[in-house]
């Protein structure tokens, strides 16, 4: 029985907070922080890049459990449990000032928004079958549920650091104020959580006793190699981007307008690219929309121009998170519905492995000749090879 329209939209704009919570504010804040941290801490860019990358390896660890426990506690109990792990860890970043433990930090937080991120995604892909002619909406509206997160930080961060400035570590106030706020949205996730715990859950069967359809990372291997580089590229805009334009002399005010309206581009970009993700069964999709975020990524990089930049964060707001559902609505057109679990697992790990590698690499190559702008390039380079190999991925 098809649900109403209105419920289904409801669950999934609240179930978007999930991806405000495990990528929007867990994952990017961070970049609105990593200047005011790396001069208060001494910080090389390599040393700001690390913590990403510890955010990365604790997301990949993640994701390697989930499958796991998907099977044991389910999509429902793993949303919101890790949400509210994602949030306390979020507060604890705020009362350590030497790198270890805030590297351990960061390391945790990307273990529990790895659960919160791919469970999210599952009950998206789920609540999608139940109206099929608007289920790439639906993918979008939760992977754009991450733009929430973004404005929302593009607004607290700037107004509690001036608030905070003649106190000693001023940005620990920020990882406070968000972490209050990845509460208050791991406790809206309840609702959802405990309706689609209700749902029906596809059997592990198929018709006529047949063996269930697997996920085999081999069939997905174009897209996969693809998605790695996304991770790749995509992080190191996302992780330093901030930090070039201070550098180039943004004020703090630019800064929040930029990174709010990139936010905003993101919220947009479910209805945008909703016809792709429905129309493409093999990995043009994803290919198109790496290729785009290359050339976003890349525009910061050769000019100051001001409504160049704009331009760069709007169409990279407007891209990004669309490659995240790009993979999860190729796993749902080319896989049944028991083998969902898996095929968005793979993609996140791979996903997750990227994001290792990008952050230290571009704070090492920014810490060279040529600075950020360099390393910037190097990231729209490995998005662009992520396109073309994306382009050879098959429909199955």
């Amino acid at each position: 029985m098809t649900p109403p329209l209105r419920s289904v939209w409801a669950l999934a704009l609240t179930l978007s907070l999930g991806a405000a919570v495990s990528l929007g504010i867990t994952r990017f804040a961070y970049g609105l922080l990593l200047p005011a941290m790396r001069a208060d801490l001494g910080w090389s860019y390599t040393l700001a890049g690390a913590m990403n990358t510890a955010n990365a390896l604790g997301y990949f660890l993640g994701a390697l459990l989930t499958p796991w426990l998907l099977k044991r506690v389910g999509a429902s109990t793993l949303l919101w449990a890790g949400a509210f792990l994602a949030s306390v860890f979020m507060a604890l970043s705020g009362f350590f000032t030497a790198t270890e433990p805030l590297l351990v930090q960061r390391l945790l937080a990307g273990v529990a928004s790895a659960f919160v991120f791919i469970a999210g995604g599952l009950l998206a892909a789920r609540l999608g079958a139940q109206l099929p002619s608007h289920s790439g909406l639906l993918l979008g509206l939760y992977y754009g549920g991450t733009g929430v997160g973004i404005v929302l930080s593009a607004v607290l961060v700037p107004w509690v650091l001036e608030l905070a400035a003649a106190q000693q570590h001023a940005w620990r106030w920020a990882w406070w104020l968000l972490a209050l706020a990845c509460v208050l949205a791991s406790a809206a996730l309840l609702w959802p959580a405990r309706v689609m715990a209700q749902a029906a859950v596809p059997a592990a069967g198929s018709p006529g006793g047949a063996a269930p359809v697997q996920f085999r990372w081999r069939q997905f291997g174009f897209a996969l190699a693809g998605y790695t580089l996304f991770g790749m590229g995509y992080i190191g805009y996302m992780t330093f981007v901030v930090a070039l334009l201070r550098e180039q002399g943004s004020s703090a005010l630019a800064v929040t307008v930029f990174y709010g309206l990139l936010g905003l581009a993101v919220m947009a970009s479910s209805r945008i690219w909703a016809g792709l993700l429905d129309r493409h069964k093999n990995g043009h999709a994803l290919a198109k929309l790496n290729a785009l975020l290359g050339v976003a990524t890349v525009l910061p990089a050769l000019t100051q121009s001001w409504p160049v930049v704009l331009a760069s964060g709007l169409l990279f707001g407007a891209v990004f998170l669309s490659v995240v559902a790009s993979t999860t609505a190729l796993v749902r057109h080319n896989l049944p519905a028991t083998a969902w679990a898996a095929g968005i697992s793979a993609f996140t790990t791979v996903f997750a492995a990227g994001q290792i590698i990008g952050p230290t690499v571009v704070g090492w190559i920014a810490d060279g000749p040529g600075g950020l702008a360099r390393g910037l390039v190097v990231s729209a380079l490995a998005l662009w090879l992520g396109a073309a190999l994306a382009w050879r991925q098959k429909a199955l």
